[in-house]
């Protein structure tokens, strides 16, 4: 029986019916990556294992909708905020309500747990950090600074500081050993919803609804990139487990990012709208999103998504040279001390007054009894958080979810709503698709002629097209293989006079262009590259543009979009890729300035200079539309040139 095969990069895994009010809150286990928590309008927190559709425990006691969660690293704690500012603590082994922690006066907007100690920091609309003992019932200090509210909080990965994001589009680092603001990062212009530590590095990144995503220096405190001009604003961010790239959540898409310098990696669509967590298991990305009453997980496989090994995508060119990623441990930037036991309370910390101080009393008991743990699935239940073995706690299902087959022929499939449906490659229908990207070829079927690819890689170990076979005489006799010398050299000298020409054809016409370029200016030299007619003599004019951004000039675009045209449907990978980049940095630059000024109303009387400039825009806009069929055909490619051009369909979306 044949066995259906897939090569999907990302797919849905489930959707369910989370609660019976809305959802408000939704979170993943990071230690196992398949255990997932939700909170509702209906005041209760709901224990799930991703994947399966019953829900395993439900979580009881808050009296106002539950506003964020958050899970402790070996998934033994769960702890919740409410909107009324009620935080509580349950023992999932135990099933019980651990603590509660009043003290705040507003929505708790952001929870995190420590990474090795018994503390959870609390960020609320009243826009104050608290820093809890969990194991005490009290609050150890509250830090003042932010003017809005606090939107995520993260601890370092040693445990010594945590970091804050608020609505007043800053970024506060927090010393917890002093008990004091040790840094503010400014730069955002929106809300800064994410914060994450680089897991090695003394590295920060942080996402805004500016729809940008920087890079902190936490030892020079200074910003290190910045990745900007993105669709839609980023929702989540998650550094890889070795730390060479950064995952970050978009409404419609994933995206890995590189920061030095700053780059796109890969860009893979996912309809996952609002997307609210991100883990990594088996090497494959979960994400969770929810909208109303249900909860979404997708998974992408991270065995197709290129992290630093590859060429990145738009922000810098493959024949570029490119810094390769330095290895997890001897980077140029410290690295984090974690202690070898687990961690104290934090030294020197100053405590709060007694009065702010936390002591149990009647009615906190009263709650805690009212708080209780309704077991909804017990066989679920005693096999994650109640094992036989106490060495294997969290759930061992290590192996990957499967990615759902592909339409095989004369298989009937079930019929797919459309508020089900995943874009996952692109937005073209399937059968538009490649039959080479859809499915490979089966190992048992007949045999194929090899013919030459499509695209001709630009760094490949061996000639495409060609055999050694070919540049040799041929062997009348089997048993005859030793060649004479002279024959050999003169077979392997044909066609060295024709690429010769070639190469010295080439060379003159790029003195030409210098000379065009050293006593006139780049648009001449451009022109003058058309002339030739040469696409080599384009691309190495455009691979030395594209270095220099303040050189493109609206005139530059009326004459390279439809040489880009040509690039972006060469055979060669350099070709192709030149193409690209040029074509991201006049849709990064110039498109904004296209759409307003054919969206403007004509002017009165005679303006020669606006009239000249509507006249580019309008021809830019043509030349533009022509080249998105372009990339919408090539966007359903897989690897390097599939992401790069479904980056570029997102950019050119305002076309349509």
């Amino acid at each position: 029986m044949a066995v259906a095969v897939t090569t999907k990069t990302a797919w849905k895994l489930q959707e369910i019916m989370a609660h019976s009010s809305n959802v408000s809150s939704v979170v993943l286990g990071k230690g196992s990556g398949r255990m997932l928590a939700t909170g509702g309008d209906d005041c209760r927190v709901n224990i799930w294992s991703v994947s399966k559709p019953n829900c395993i425990m439900s979580l009881t006691g808050h009296t106002t909708p539950i506003e964020s969660l958050q899970v402790n690293p070996n998934e033994k704690l769960i702890v919740a905020g409410s909107r009324s500012g009620s935080i509580r603590v349950w023992d999932l082994e135990a099933a019980k309500v651990l603590r509660t922690l009043p003290g705040h006066k507003a929505n708790i907007c952001s929870l995190h747990f420590h990474p090795f100690g018994s503390f959870v920091a609390s960020g609320s609309l009243d826009t104050n950090i608290k820093l809890w003992d969990v194991r005490r019932k009290g609050c150890i200090f509250t830090f003042k600074g932010h003017t809005e509210a606090v939107r995520c909080l993260r601890f370092s990965p040693d445990g010594k500081w945590v970091a804050s994001a608020a609505d007043d589009h800053t970024v506060k680092l927090w010393d917890l050993t002093a008990g004091k603001l040790m840094f503010e990062f400014t730069g955002h212009t929106g809300p800064v919803n994410v914060v994450e530590f680089h897991p090695n590095e003394y590295l920060l990144a942080s996402g805004s609804s500016d729809r940008t995503v920087r890079f902190w220096d936490l030892e020079k405190f200074q910003v290190v990139s910045c990745i900007e001009e993105e669709a839609t604003p980023v929702r989540c961010v998650l550094f890889s487990p070795d730390g060479c790239c950064l995952y970050s959540g978009f409404q419609d898409s994933l995206r890995v990012y590189g920061w030095e310098p700053e780059r796109c990696f890969d860009v893979v669509l996912v309809n996952w709208g609002k997307v609210a967590d991100l883990s990594i298991s088996s090497n494959q990305l979960i994400g969770v999103s929810f909208a109303q009453s249900t909860v979404s997980s997708f998974v992408v496989d991270l065995n197709r998504v290129p992290k630093s090994d590859s060429v990145p995508q738009g922000l810098i060119r493959d024949d570029q040279p490119l810094v390769p990623p330095t290895p997890t441990g001897s980077s140029l930037r410290r690295i984090y001390d974690r202690p070898s036991t687990s961690c104290s309370k934090p030294q020197r910390v100053k405590h709060n007054s007694e009065s702010e101080r936390h002591s149990p009393s009647s009615e906190d008991d009263r709650d805690e009894k009212e708080s209780k743990a309704e077991i909804q699935n017990q066989e679920d239940y005693k096999e994650i958080f109640q094992p036989k073995n106490a060495i294997c706690r969290t759930p061992p299902r290590t192996e990957p979810f499967p990615a759902p087959p592909e339409d095989e022929p004369g298989i009937a499939k079930e019929a797919v709503k459309p508020s089900q449906a995943v874009d996952v490659q692109t937005s073209l229908p399937k059968q538009e698709l490649p039959d080479p990207v859809q499915r490979p070829l089966n190992p048992s079927s007949t045999s194929l002629s090899r013919t030459e690819p499509s695209v001709i890689p630009a760094a490949r170990n061996e000639p495409i097209g060609l055999k050694a076979s070919d540049f040799l005489p041929a062997v009348k006799n089997q048993s005859q293989t030793e060649l004479v010398d002279e024959e050999a050299m003169s077979q392997i000298r044909k066609g060295h006079e024709t690429m010769c020409v070639v190469l010295t054809s080439r060379h003159k016409n790029l003195d030409a262009v210098r000379a065009v370029w050293s006593t006139s200016d780049i648009k001449n030299s451009l022109d003058s590259a058309v002339a030739i007619n040469d696409l080599s003599v384009v691309v190495d004019l455009l691979n030395i543009v594209n270095q220099k951004a303040s050189l493109w000039k609206l005139d530059l675009c009326t004459i390279v979009l439809p040489q880009i045209e040509k690039l972006l449907q060469s055979k060669y990978e350099s070709y192709v890729q030149t193409g690209c980049t040029s074509l991201k940095l006049i849709l990064q630059r110039f498109l904004p300035l296209i759409t307003d000024i054919l969206a403007a109303p004509p002017s009165v009387g005679v303006d020669i200079s606006r009239e000249e400039r509507l006249h580019k825009c309008k021809l830019c806009y043509k030349q533009l539309k022509n080249i998105s069929n372009v990339v919408k055909n090539k966007s359903g490619l897989s690897g390097r040139h599939g992401s790069a051009f479904r980056e570029l369909l997102l950019l050119m979306a305002v076309l349509d």
